[in-house]
């Protein structure tokens, strides 16, 4: 789970902005809050962020994002670090980025944060949050990793830090050569944290092609629910060598697929959908299709390119938000414009679902950006489950909890009506325009 995100020159966060879900002394929708069971905190579940155009919905996403992919993936020797600082400031370019990450890693609190220049990590720092005290298990600064000292001999955690290149975080390094005493925080990172962009396809679809799925049924009754005209997925077997794939791909294949193991393939600009398996040494294909009634009872096969947007879109985002509902979910899903291609009912019956399974033994979120206002509506949403990102005249972004605004906001309240009337920032600052219409 998300504790606490804190970013500082990033894009439009010039200076350094927090972001919580730890619980205010908000009392709404209690029986859904997370309790910890080595810590007196108590998480949320959900969190919405708004904010008009650009003020840095999308740039708090692509924060976490660039933060994922430089932990899990890393970078390659004498690669630049594809940081991005407050360009409107003279001054930001030669400082470095910071992201900080409060996290919940098999119920043991960890605290990771880094500091980056587009040429080398300035600073790194894990610590192992305590009920008492905290570990600093190392704190790179100045080419040094000053371990704890229950860690200060290890000869193998000396060895990674010295192979650590300048660009490299040494959380990374430690893991790619084997080192295990880092691991958790690494594989919540790469395992646990999931984005999904406006444009993104929901990856592991061939969850949805066998009946045999745990998620299959469950999946084809609430796409029926959810009014997109659609009965039931489905995967259209076709012969490997018809895949409209490059040969050269299809050899590849060929010659590296492990039996047993799946590989995806998804085409655009048609966002046709394959699957490839390898049983008993025969390669086997299928394509996701889409099943309609028609008024005589006959299902009718449709093309993906033929759905709707809305119902692609709810095709993506309905494994998200069934793997958060699981019981034994840990995921986290920060999901960027969830509203795009949804009808507002859709957005919210979603959301709706999710929460009604959660508890506080839940270990999963799910944190979204959101232009949607009918979504703020305090039977859906505690006041500390909203924020608003606002952008000052100098172009840089804060966010700011509607928890903080204890005056303009009761349990009681409709906060649309104050947000729309700027009382809470997050708005557009629309000058009076000229005419559209043009003189005859």
């Amino acid at each position: 789970m998300i504790l606490k995100v804190t970013i500082e020159n990033w894009k439009s966060f010039r200076d350094a902005a927090t972001f919580t879900m730890l619980t205010s002394k908000e009392r709404q929708h209690g029986e859904r809050v997370s309790s910890l069971s080595k810590y007196p905190a108590k998480v949320l579940p959900i969190a919405a962020i708004y904010g008009g155009n650009a003020s840095g919905k999308s740039n708090f996403f692509k924060a976490i994002h660039f933060a994922k992919e430089l932990v899990v993936n890393g970078t390659r020797p004498d690669a630049f670090i594809p940081v991005q600082p407050y360009r409107l400031d003279d001054n930001a370019g030669e400082r470095p980025s910071r992201l900080a990450f409060e996290i919940l890693v098999d119920e043991t609190i960890y605290e990771f944060s880094f500091s980056v220049t587009s040429k080398m990590v300035v600073e790194e720092k894990l610590v192992k949050i305590g009920l008492t005290a905290d570990k600093v298990l190392y704190h790179r600064h100045d080419g040094k990793p000053n371990f704890h000292r229950s860690l200060a001999h290890n000869a193998f955690l000396e060895f990674a830090f010295n192979g650590t290149q300048d660009n490299q975080l040494f959380l990374t390094n430690s893991v790619l050569q084997k080192g295990d005493q880092f691991r958790p925080v690494y594989l919540w990172f790469k395992n646990n944290l999931e984005l999904v962009a406006p444009d993104s396809r929901f990856n592991p679809f061939e969850l949805f092609l066998e009946e045999k799925s745990p998620l299959y049924g469950t999946m084809n009754k609430l796409l029926s629910a959810l009014d997109t005209g659609i009965c039931h997925l489905g995967g259209d077997e076709l012969p490997f060598a018809n895949l409209p794939i490059p040969d050269e791909m299809k050899e590849k294949i060929q010659k590296e697929l492990p039996e047993g193991v799946t590989h995806r393939i998804r085409l655009e600009p048609l966002n046709e959908r394959f699957v490839v398996t390898r049983s008993n040494g025969e390669l086997k294909a299928h394509k996701l299709v889409t099943y309609h009634m028609n008024q005589g009872g006959d299902e009718i096969k449709f093309e993906m390119n033929q759905e709707s947007d809305g119902s692609q879109r709810v095709i993506d985002l309905l494994p998200a938000f069934l793997e958060a509902a699981s019981l034994t979910s840990k995921k986290v899903y920060v999901i960027d414009e969830v509203d795009r291609s949804l009808h507002t009912l859709l957005t919210r019956q979603l959301i709706q679902s999710y929460l009604s399974g959660c508890s506080p033994a839940s270990r999963s979120q799910v944190l979204l950006t959101t232009h949607d206002v009918l979504l703020m509506d305090q039977d859906l949403l505690r006041r500390d489950e909203m924020w608003v990102v606002e952008r000052d005249r100098h172009g840089a972004s804060s966010l700011v909890s509607f928890s903080e605004y204890n005056q303009d906001i009761r349990y009681d309240k409709d906060v649309r009506k104050s947000y729309l009337q700027g009382r809470l920032g997050g708005v557009p600052r629309i000058r009076p325009m000229v005419s559209l219409r043009t003189c005859g």
